[in-house]
């Protein structure tokens, strides 16, 4: 018979004031200057040359690359450093990028799924300066799980779907990460995390579309030892930039990642109503 498998005695008191701590932090970030709030638009590149609203320059991406072409009257800066003339940003590759500026407006210039995009942010944004916080289920140490990560032999090509329609991510799956949660036996894929010690999983549970984002959340998971060992704490299970904006061309969870069980933890869609937080948060 299999058991869940929690991760150990957690203090209830200080897991309660870390996550409150953790929490505060995401949303500092979020709510940044030029953070993801402060999105104004998405614009698709072509071999046209075109101008954007707000945005300086005219701007090309085509074989040869991503090139803005800029007016003596306009200001552009890249590394503090003005742009004159034609300036040639080369190939950027897929999920990488550089910013711009123009005095408080910072304009991501970028590759996600294949296309070369803008996105200029203004600390101004009403969808930022109105923001206050992100909803959660109230931190539980119930939802503090140890899993096991086996590994790919070779990663794994993974095509996902984004929030952008028409526009598709390919991840490199790395292994699985298996689980028990009430006796049950579950898995998700996963991707690289940002350090050799994380691993990345996108999910969606029975919570989606009902108290949580219906289109994916995210989860850092924490390779505890060299033998597999994981920490899966659902607490901390995030929403990604599209729950905030519709600017965001995130991906979106793998089929293999629709968990059969409601996850009723970690952070709530930020479209719900005030009435229904108040009921989950109480």
């Amino acid at each position: 018979m299999t058991t869940d498998q929690h991760a150990g005695n957690v203090d209830a008191v200080d897991y309660e004031s870390d996550w409150q701590r953790w929490h505060k932090e995401r949303d500092a970030a979020l709510a940044s200057p030029h953070g993801f709030l402060a999105v104004t638009a998405l614009h698709f590149l072509n071999a046209e040359p075109t101008r954007f609203p707000v945005v300086p320059g005219v701007w090309v991406s085509d074989a040869r690359g991503l090139r803005v072409e800029i007016a003596p009257d306009e200001t552009l800066e890249l590394d503090g450093q003005p742009l004159v003339g034609e300036h040639d940003f080369g190939i950027i590759a897929e999920r990488d990028g550089v910013t711009v500026s123009s005095g408080d407006l910072e304009i991501e210039v970028a590759k996600r799924g294949g296309f070369d995009i803008l996105r200029p942010r203004d600390p101004a944004n009403p969808r930022r300066t109105s923001f206050r916080r992100t909803p959660a289920y109230p931190a539980d140490p119930a939802w503090v799980l140890d899993g096991f990560f086996s590994p790919f032999v070779e990663p794994r090509p993974t095509t996902v779907g984004a929030a952008v329609e028409g526009l598709e991510h390919v991840y490199d799956a790395v292994g699985e990460v298996t689980f028990v949660h009430r006796g049950r036996d579950l898995r998700l894929v996963a991707f690289p995390g940002h350090t050799e010690q994380q691993l990345q999983v996108l999910f969606t549970d029975e919570t989606a579309g009902v108290t949580t984002h219906p289109a994916v959340r995210s989860l850092v998971l924490d390779v505890t030892d060299a033998g597999g060992a994981v920490r899966l704490d659902f607490n901390r299970a995030v929403n990604l930039p599209c729950a905030y904006t519709p600017y965001a061309t995130c991906p979106l969870a793998p089929l293999e990642n629709r968990l059969p069980i409601a996850v009723t933890a970690g952070e709530l869609d930020p479209s719900l109503d005030e009435a229904r937080i108040e009921q989950l948060a109480g």
